[in-house]
C-alpha cells in the first residue's frame, strides 16, 4: 500500500515544488517506486521532471473532470522508478467546472485509489493556494509535508495552512496527519536562517525533519534543464540534502 504525501504551503516561493520534485526523485533513486502527481496548474513539477507540460495529452485536469481514467494520464518511468502524472494551465479551469458536482472533494482520491498499490510513494505537489485542488490533494493523502523557507515571514500563513489541514481532518479525511515541517533555502552565512529555525521550533507544535535544505545554486538551476538535482548534479549539497530527507521519510514510515 503506497504512502501518499502532499507537499503543501499556500505561500509561494518556499521551495514547495523543488521539494516535491527532488524528494520524488531521491526516493526513486533509493529504489522506491514513486508516482509524482502534479496538482499545481503551473505544472512546474511536471516540467522539472522532464515532461513537456504543453504537449502532455492527458493531465490531472482531464482526470478530474472525468474525461479519462488515471491509467491514461501516467507517464511511466520518466526516470528509473519514477512515473509522472502531469499538469498544465488547463487545471486552473477545473475549480469552475467542478461547481455543483457531488463529492468534488474526492475526485482525485477515487482515481488514485485504483493505482495506489503499485507504488511505494505518491508525492503530490499542491498549488500555492488553499483551493479545491489542494483539498482534493489532502483528501487523497495520508500526510502533509510543509516546506518552510528560512526567512523572516516564515510563520506567516502557516497557522492558516494548519487550520485548513485540521478542517480536512474533521470533515473529509480523518486519517490525514501533518508528517512534518522541512526547512528550505537555509543560508548558513546568516543569523536569520538560524533564528527562523529556532523560532519555528519554539512556536510550532509539529514534527520537524532533521534534514535542512540549503540555499543552493545547483538546485535552482536544475528545473530549467528538466532534471531533478539527483540527475543534474548528484554531488551538490542540494542533492545530498534531498537524499537525506528521502531516507528520513522512508524511515518515518517504518516507525
Amino acid at each position: 500500500m503506497g504512502r501518499i504525501i502532499a507537499i503543501a504551503n499556500q505561500k509561494g516561493g518556499v521551495g514547495k515544488t523543488t521539494t516535491a520534485i527532488n524528494l520524488s526523485a531521491s526516493l526513486a533513486s533509493l529504489g522506491q517506486k514513486v508516482l509524482a502527481l502534479d496538482m499545481d496548474p503551473q505544472g512546474n513539477m511536471t516540467s522539472g521532471l522532464g515532461v513537456n507540460k504543453d504537449e502532455a495529452e492527458n493531465t490531472v485536469y482531464d482526470l478530474i473532470i472525468g474525461n479519462v481514467g488515471i491509467e491514461e494520464c501516467i507517464y511511466e518511468n520518466v526516470i528509473e522508478n519514477l512515473d509522472v502524472l502531469p499538469s498544465n494551465i488547463n487545471l486552473s479551469a477545473a475549480e469552475i467546472e467542478l461547481i455543483g458536482i457531488d463529492n468534488k472533494e474526492y475526485l482525485l482520491k477515487e482515481e488514485v485509489d485504483k493505482i495506489r498499490d503499485r507504488y511505494d510513494f505518491i508525492i503530490i505537489d499542491c498549488p500555492p493556494a488553499l483551493s479545491m485542488l489542494t483539498i482534493n490533494a489532502m483528501t487523497t493523502a495520508d500526510s502533509v509535508i510543509v516546506p518552510i523557507q528560512c526567512e523572516y515571514y516564515a510563520l506567516e500563513g502557516l497557522s492558516q495552512l494548519i487550520h485548513t489541514i485540521e478542517l480536512v481532518q474533521e470533515r473529509l479525511n480523518s486519517a490525514l496527519e501533518i508528517e512534518g515541517v522541512v526547512f528550505t533555502m537555509y543560508d548558513a552565512r546568516t543569523n536569520l536562517s538560524l533564528q527562523v529555525v529556532e523560532n519555528v521550533k519554539d512556536n510550532l507544535n509539529q514534527a520537524i525533519y532533521k534534514t535542512i535544505i540549503p540555499r543552493n545554486i545547483r538546485l535552482a538551476e536544475a528545473p530549467s534543464y528538466g532534471m531533478p538535482i539527483t540527475l543534474y548534479d548528484p554531488r551538490s549539497t542540494g542533492a545530498e540534502s534531498y537524499m537525506l530527507l528521502a531516507e528520513e521519510v522512508i524511515h518515518k514510515g517504518e516507525e
